[in-house]
Parts: structure tokens; sequence; C-alpha cells
């Protein structure tokens, strides 16, 4: 998750900081972080993110800072067995991999392109293997373009599983060989939340949506209604009908639809485009008779019941909400759960991406 540190590594690089990278690579049990999150290390010790929510933080520090001493790669395990891991504190029951490396500045401006642009992409990291190639880092671009290979007969293998894996969105270790491993990641753009109508409602959801680091934006071609008074702080403000605001905006599966108008000049045009998008979430404001007048139009003019059964509508979990800020809680709730469960469902398992197994 390169973008939830992204700030600290710029601002410390423009310091002149040395930085080690800590990215946790596998994990087995209970373990409080994933694979991917990451945690950025000084030579004078400031640090940034997590890879364990602070269990074993100190040792990776620690592991960190003698990285950028040496200039070499480190892999470190952290399990309840181990006399480590008692010292470190791990003992919820689970085991963490570490790969801990100097931060490679040619690569890390390569990323940010890639993150600034919003394209995906996959990570490759070397995390087993002979001296000339470990910590050795590639990326992959969703045209399969590859910023170099390694060579030694596995580029194919590496091009097949870093194109499944950003297919996937995952995270994924896998032996190419005895002596090599590595380390995939997909890297997304952070989700975006499209909110068309500028309602009370949508106010206080994206001031949350923010909060969360999603990219927001707001449609409404009702100069009173979406007004940048409204929404000082949105990252787009698009004072168009939805048909000309979409065509503005490009929504991939990481992005978030939400209509609030309950006007059907408006919502009707949105939610046409937005059930054909590849967008993980859709949902409409509206009690269950307006939405089922909704349907009834959408199915008039040409949606399918497939694509309807894609609506999340009434929109949000059922908390009792009543205020604008508790429905924005509510709307917040239910797309972070479809984000989350969309990211950890098992798309790739073990026997795909391991051809030696």
């Amino acid at each position: 998750m390169m973008w939830d540190i992204l700030t600290d590594l710029q601002c410390w690089l423009e310091e002149g900081q040395s930085i080690a990278l800590a990215t946790v690579i596998q994990t087995w049990g209970s373990s409080p972080r994933g694979a991917g999150s990451k945690m950025a290390i000084t030579s004078d010790g400031k640090i940034a993110g997590s890879v364990s929510g602070g269990c074993v933080e100190n040792a990776v520090i620690e592991a960190g800072i003698q990285s950028l001493e040496t200039n070499q790669p480190q892999l470190l395990h952290f399990g309840v067995a181990d006399e480590t891991a008692w010292e470190v504190g791990l003992a919820c029951g689970g085991s963490i991999d570490v790969f801990v490396k100097p931060l490679d500045k040619v690569f890390f401006e390569e990323i940010c392109a890639v993150i600034e642009k919003g394209q995906p992409a996959t990570t490759v990291t070397v995390v087993r293997g002979p001296d000339g190639i470990l910590g050795r880092e590639f990326l992959m671009l969703e045209n399969n373009r590859f910023t170099g290979l390694p060579g030694n007969g596995w580029d194919n293998q590496i091009l097949d599983l870093a194109t499944k894996v950003l297919s996937q969105g995952a995270s994924q270790r896998v032996t190419l060989s005895d002596e090599l491993e590595v380390f995939f990641e997909a890297i997304l753009p952070p989700p975006a939340l499209i909110m068309v109508g500028g309602v009370h409602i949508t106010v206080a959801l994206a001031s949350l949506a923010k909060t969360l680091g999603y990219r927001t934006i707001v449609i409404d071609p009702r100069k009173a209604w979406g007004s940048v008074d409204r929404f000082p702080h949105v990252d787009q403000l698009l004072q168009m009908w939805p048909e000309e605001a979409f065509e503005q905006i490009e929504v991939t599966r990481s992005t978030a639809i939400a209509m609030l108008t309950h006007d059907p000049k408006l919502d009707d045009p949105a939610l046409k485009i937005a059930l054909s998008s590849p967008a993980f979430y859709i949902g409409a404001l509206g009690s269950m008779t307006t939405n089922e007048k909704r349907r009834e139009r959408l199915l008039k003019d040409g949606v399918s019941e497939l694509q309807l059964s894609r609506l999340h509508a009434p929109i949000g979990l059922d908390i009792g909400a009543q205020s604008p800020e508790e429905i924005a809680l509510a709307i917040m709730a239910e797309v972070v759960e479809a984000y989350r469960k969309r990211k950890q469902a098992p798309a790739v398992m073990d026997a795909d991406l391991n051809p030696t197994g």
C-alpha cells in the first residue's frame, strides 16, 4: 500500500534522507496487517506506516537502519514459535514475513508516476535469491510493458504471474525455483467516490470519504447545489448533467458511485452509465417504493435485471440513520464493506501462482 505513505516518502527524499522500506510479504494465522503493508524508516529513526500494528515494529526499525548501513536487503520472519516473536510481542497466534531493503529512488519515481497517472501496475521484488539479484525490483504496467526483467529464463513466468496478480488486485509471494522467490504486488489507484447530486447528505459524505482516503467527485448541474461554496474540498466538481460529466471521468473497478438526488432526471441517466461500468459499488438513495419505481423505469429503458442486481438500494447499511451525517456514515460503511470484500476475495490460488509446486 505505497500510497498510504507516499507523502512522507516524497518529503523525506526532498530533505535528502536515506530511507529503508519494509513490506509484509506473507502472513499466517492471526496477523494484524496483510501482505503489501509497508513501513518506511529513515536513518535517524523516523517512521511512517506499519507492518504489524505495533508488535514487531521495533525489530523492523532496527533491521531497516541496519539495511541502510550495509546497503543489503533482509528477509525477516516472526512467529509465535520463535523466541524473537515473544521478545517483540507477536503473541497473537500468527506469523509474519517482512522484506526490508533500502529504497531505490529511481524505482520509487517510476511508482510515483504510475500512481499520479492512476495507472494500475504490478511491482515484482526478488525476496530470496543470489546476491546479484536479491532485492531487484521490476514494474509491469497494465499493457504488459515491463521496466526491466531479471532474465535467466524467468521472464515469461514473471510476466504471466504479474498479469494474474494485476487482474485480481492481489499481493502474492511466489517460489519460482529452488533459489528464487519473488513478491508480486498490485498497485491500484486509490478508491474514488462519485456522488451524483449536491444535497446535504453529499456534503457530509464527501467529507467522510475524503477522511478515509477516497478521491471525491461531485456531479450536479444545478448551480445552487453543485457550487464551490458547498464543496470547497472535493477533488473534482462537475457542474453538468450526468451524461456529460461521466465523459470527463474514468470509472474503474476502484470506483464507487452514489445517486443522491431523488430526481429521475439526474439519477436515472447516471445509473444507466454506472450499471454498465466496472465500478465496485453503485447505490441509490430512496425508499423501497422509490426504488421499485426506479427499477420499473430503468427496465423499460433497456437496463437488464442482471445490471440492476448490482444496485444497492435503498443505499447504505441499515443503522437507523436519520440525520444527513448518519446517512452519510451508513453509505460510507457500505462502500467500505464492498471495497474490502472485493479486495479480500480469494482470487489467486497458490497452485496457480507456484510453477514449481
